[in-house]
């Protein structure tokens, strides 16, 4: 199968409107969980590229493992390194500069990685010689040995 395009939204989604239990997916939830609009998801489907079943009320349903499993096979290809440097991170997210806000010490940097607002906390010094401004591309390498996941309505554990 193809990559299939993308219209990337910059609305953040709001986990607590999914039930973590439910294993079926409206068409609406679908597309926010992939960025796109409704009527890509129904296209997607009437092409046959996303499999759906109906529901008790007789609506359209995906599977989340279905969906999972079709974001996965189509996500975007990343954009190339602009650096071309090698790297053992894996987590890196070529953006643009936004916003830049230095004082005499620290930097912060904003960044837009796609539909991803990343923020870096930086020596004035660094940022200085990295000549970052807004406008700017850049690439966020995260290298983090920790990370968090969280889904609507799991109990936190004490």
């Amino acid at each position: 199968m193809s990559r299939v395009s993308r219209r990337r939204s910059h609305t953040a989604v709001d986990v607590r409107s999914y039930d973590h239990a439910v294993p079926n997916l409206r068409i609406r939830q679908a597309a926010e969980l992939l960025g796109v609009s409704d009527d890509t998801v129904r296209r997607w489907i009437n092409n046959g590229a996303l499999a759906v079943s109906l529901d008790s009320s007789g609506r359209k349903v995906i599977a989340s493992e279905v969906l999972a499993e079709f974001s996965q096979a189509n996500a975007p290809a990343p954009p190339p390194n602009p650096l071309g440097v090698g790297s053992s991170a894996r987590n890196r997210f070529v953006g643009l500069v936004t916003k830049v806000v230095s004082d005499k010490v620290m930097t912060q940097v904003e960044m837009q990685c796609g539909p991803h607002t990343m923020v870096s906390l930086m020596s004035t010094e660094a940022a200085q010689e990295l000549k970052l401004r807004p406008g700017s591309v850049a690439v966020a390498v995260v290298k983090a040995t920790t990370v968090i996941v969280e889904t609507a309505g799991a109990q936190a554990l004490e």
